[in-house]
């Protein structure tokens, strides 16, 4: 295939979506209802790695998306190509041309990037034509969930970590380009310190971070020299890998490179050990490089990393003070998707009221919430998050009640009062109006640090990573009703 690169680079992403989602717009379109009003909302049912929390990531993507969302005339071409069981075009040549003028035109409401969110909680609503707030389904499912999933690894990492940098180094075994460019984002916005990926360096402005490679090492006579010609070509970024042949031979060599280093005016700053037994080796090089006077002198990590092993690391008293994480941070190795969903919650009637959908299961967890909903998030007196209440902006007004029941949507007998009188913050913000952007998203460095915040709003029993405590979110008493009434209705009961 002839220019590959541009082909998938310099196209509209109109046509990132499945078929069901262009085959239902074109029975709006058929059935005239194109252009009656909707509400979607996309939340997530569990937090993943079995965590008491996540990290809301994205958003920047979603607005780049959204602002440049149309079909161009190869994407029209494109569809013009495909055909139905009877060999016939599966769309009606007027329908292309609709799509061909369609602009985005939606409300979009959305929770920011680096918040921490909860389960059955609207990371983004979107408020508009039905054409397209179905069409914009899948590109936003394949945003938000993978950014925010690598965020929350990324988070737990640090967590492990304990405030010592984490270097996330997994693009040669992310999923693809795109996957390793937004786990390079998503991990820097859930507290990495700096990326291995240069492009991630270039378009987001993460700091980027790097050693060599055993190939290097390989390619001289012996160990000895190889660190020495690093040294010569880069005196000032001198880390080098010490684990090619024998570790404590390549912690001597290092130690020997790094005196000759000092004479120069220069520094060691760092080894790194990628295999063999981290604590006990990082306990020995930190004794070889403070005896040889290098305490200034980095250890670095690496070697299928995640923040199990970071933990066990530090309880073992691992002499360890970077993290190079990769296959495990970029692909979120232990759960591969976050699980997010997307669903319509109301639609307005002929005339002109809302009615209020919902999607109905066997399982308590799998029917969606109804309404035009909200998040209000509730603090306690030392500023910890206490409890968030999903409502609807239609029929509860917050400013009007001096208290609310919230309802636990899996288990009714939860029940929590809060207080309006209590600090509280909302949690979904205005991003589109009629398709005009009315949000300034932050710098990533801003985001990332606003990501720090938010987790030290949680109570440290909400971040444990075993058995966490749940996080108390619940449904206004009322929109719980009113759910509870459309499932009896839906089933035939009232």
């Amino acid at each position: 295939m002839k220019n590959l690169q541009n082909q998938i680079y310099n196209s509209s992403l109109a046509l990132l979506t499945d078929l069901y989602q262009i085959t239902m717009a074109y029975g709006y379109w058929k059935n005239r209802m194109m252009e009656q009003e909707a509400v979607f909302n996309l939340f997530f049912r569990k937090n993943p790695f079995n965590g008491g929390y996540t990290i809301a990531g994205g958003l920047a993507y979603v607005i780049d998306f959204l602002e440049n969302f149309h079909f161009d005339n190869s994407d029209i071409a494109y569809l013009a190509t495909l055909r139905g069981s009877d060999g016939k075009p599966l769309f009606e040549t007027a329908f292309l041309d609709y799509l061909s003028n369609m602009r985005f035109t939606c409300d979009v409401d959305a929770i920011p990037e680096g918040t921490v969110v909860f389960p059955q909680e609207p990371l983004l609503r979107v408020k508009g034509p039905l054409i397209e707030g179905q069409l914009l389904e899948t590109a936003l499912l394949n945003i938000i969930n993978f950014q925010s999933l690598i965020a929350t690894k990324a988070a737990r990492i640090c967590q492990a970590a304990q405030g010592e940098p984490v270097l996330e180094f997994g693009l040669r075994r992310a999923q693809g380009i795109d996957g390793g460019l937004a786990a390079s984002r998503a991990a820097y916005i859930g507290g990495c310190a700096a990326t291995s990926n240069v492009l991630a360096g270039k378009l987001f402005g993460i700091p980027v971070r790097g050693t060599h490679a055993h190939s290097w090492v390989m390619s001289f006579p012996t160990e000895k020299e190889a660190f020495e010609a690093y040294a010569n070509v880069l005196p000032n970024n001198c880390i080098l890998l010490v684990d090619t042949y024998d570790t404590l031979e390549g912690i001597r060599n290092a130690i020997e490179i790094g005196k000759k280093l000092q004479a120069r005016g220069y520094r060691l700053s760092g080894i790194r050990l990628d295999s063999g037994d981290l604590a006990y080796l990082s306990i020995k090089a930190r004794n070889m490089l403070d005896e040889a006077g290098f305490t200034d002198t980095n250890i670095v990590a690496s070697n299928d990393l995640d923040e199990n092993i970071v933990y066990s690391l530090k309880h073992q008293e691992a002499k360890i003070n970077v993290w190079g994480i990769g296959t495990k941070l970029a692909t979120a190795f232990d759960q591969p998707a976050l699980g997010g969903v997307y669903k319509m919650t109301a639609i307005r009637n002929q005339n002109g009221q809302w009615d209020y959908k919902l999607k109905l299961s066997e399982q308590a967890i799998k029917i969606s919430n109804p309404g035009i909903l909200q998040v209000l998030r509730f603090y306690d007196a030392e500023g910890l998050c206490a409890a968030d209440m999903i409502y609807d902006e239609e029929s509860f007004s917050p400013q009007h009640q001096p208290s609310a029941t919230i309802v636990d949507p899996l288990d009714p007998t939860r029940r929590k009062i809060v207080h309006m009188a209590d600090k509280n913050c909302l949690l979904l913000t205005p991003v589109f109006r009629k398709g005009i952007r009315c949000y300034t998203s932050p710098d990533i460095h801003s985001i990332r640090a606003y990501t720090q915040q938010q987790l030290e709003t949680l109570h440290p029993t909400i971040r444990r990573f075993t058995n966490p405590h749940q996080y108390p979110v619940g449904l206004e008493k009322g929109l719980y009703e009113l759910k509870t009434n459309l499932i009896l209705k839906l089933r035939h009961l009232a």
